[in-house]
């Protein structure tokens, strides 16, 4: 089978679609397919290519047996409607001439965001005359418009017809949780179109490892600390500045000591507010390498999931399952309602607690820290739930079985189209039937 990968985001981006396409990609492969990416030079999360990216139109490159398309795109350092517009325009254009001027593939899949991509991937579509499966990761215009992220009206409709376009071009939709099924039903997409496919971890690469004698604690003085991690992007949907005001009415007990990954940039905003509270118990530094992921998890005592109470609820941040896979108790700061407090509960994992509020955050945390054995125990537990339930194998196998059966789905309807031809009478056998007749209808013929 071969497999044409649309995606924005790539390896060797470290967060968000990034390594979770990488993975998929790479586990076809692995299977002995052939799989080809069309995707932007990676920029994400700083928003700025990479070094070894920068001043090139199109770069190709081979790695883990993965043919990697790279195409330009613009980027401005401050995001904002015309820079989106900018992003999002250059990628959905440079993308296609790329994905085009491959080996014509049996099938192709695509994520988003970004949406404007489904319009280069339509057009693949019409050139190869092959079916498309949209993996989404997030239902947009939607979860933008209730962060405050897309506020201009025009823009708003522009993308409510994309979302509309992509959902009907698409054979397939894989969702990540029921809920976005359910959010896509209300909006008249049929059913047999769904299917359901959560996100995944790599067991077993992502595992508890023992805090002692930790590489990370190590490197910023945190051996022998009770240490509490977040680890991700920063922007308006996660609402992480609710940690710095938890940590700071933690600041009186120098065990406890709070840590914040993310991007420079990102982190540079939250130190003012650290420094006005003078919050002297918390850590910002920037992203780890994919290696380090394992050994920076491990270092945690308690692991963190932010949302702010106005995120689409069906929206499911994919660190909580890498951080069930470390084994390590969560606390979620979530709409209580919302798929990834459903799944801290379900799988007994952590404890949900009203997002926003540094008071309810502080006191989880306490409730934690208090109580070690019950800490160790929601870790095994979520360690469990994440072998059972999102191992990258299971989600490897539902999306080899989705894509499989459509391509076989197509060649069987060619077959089919192809016999079906063979039967009809061809044009210079018609015209002689008329000729001897005088009448088009063959029956006549004796």
């Amino acid at each position: 089978m071969r497999v044409l990968l649309y995606s924005y985001n790539y390896y060797p981006e470290p967060i968000g679609i990034a390594p979770l396409m990488t993975e998929l990609a790479e586990g076809l492969v692995k299977r002995g397919h052939k799989v080809r990416v069309v995707t932007a030079m990676p920029n994400y999360p700083e928003r700025k290519i990479y070094p070894g990216y920068r001043g090139q139109l199109y770069k190709s490159e081979v790695r883990n047996g993965v043919e990697i398309e790279r195409c330009f795109v613009a980027i401005r350092p401050q995001p904002g409607l015309v820079g989106r517009a900018l992003l999002d325009g250059s990628f959905a254009i440079l993308s296609f001439f790329k994905a085009i001027s491959g080996w014509r593939p049996d099938i192709i899949l695509s994520t988003s965001p970004s949406l404007p991509a489904c319009l280069p991937v339509a057009a693949t579509k019409l050139f190869y005359r092959c079916p498309t499966v949209l993996s989404l990761q997030d239902i947009l215009p939607e979860a933008a418009i209730q962060t405050g992220l897309l506020s201009n009206r025009l823009a708003i409709k522009v993308f409510e017809h994309l979302e509309k376009f992509a959902y009907a071009s698409a054979t397939k939709i894989s969702v990540i949780t029921p809920s976005f099924a359910k959010n896509l039903v209300s909006k008249s997409v049929p059913k047999h179109k769904l299917e359901c496919i959560s996100n995944w971890v790599d067991v077993g690469f992502v595992k508890p490892l023992p805090k002692d004698d930790n590489a990370f604690r190590r490197a910023y003085g945190l051996e022998g600390k009770f240490v509490v991690l977040y680890s991700g992007n920063i922007a308006r949907t996660q609402g992480v500045r609710t940690i710095i005001r938890s940590a700071d009415q933690m600041k009186d007990n120098p065990d406890i000591q709070f840590v914040i990954v993310g991007e420079k940039r990102q982190l540079a905003e939250l130190e003012g507010l650290r420094v006005e509270l003078d919050a002297h118990n918390i850590h910002l530094l920037p992203f780890v390498s994919r290696e380090e992921l394992p050994t920076m998890l491990a270092a945690a005592d308690v692991s963190l999931i932010m949302q702010k109470r106005n995120v689409v609820g069906f929206n499911m941040p994919s660190k909580t399952q890498v951080i069930m896979a470390s084994g390590r108790p969560i606390v979620a700061s979530v709409p209580l309602h919302g798929a990834a407090a459903e799944a801290v509960m379900h799988s007994d994992s952590g404890l949900v607690v009203e997002p926003e509020s540094p008071t309810d955050l502080t006191k989880a945390i306490q409730t934690l820290y208090d109580d070690p054995e019950r800490a160790k125990l929601l870790g095994q537990k979520g360690r469990q739930y994440a072998i059972e339930n999102y191992s990258f194998h299971q989600a490897l196998n539902a999306y080899e079985s989705l894509l499989k059966s459509l391509v076989k789905e197509k060649r069987s309807l060619g077959r089919m189209h192809h016999q079906s031809n063979e039967r009809m009478p061809q044009p210079g056998m018609v015209a002689l039937a008329q000729d001897l007749t005088g009448s088009p209808d063959m029956e006549k013929i004796h």
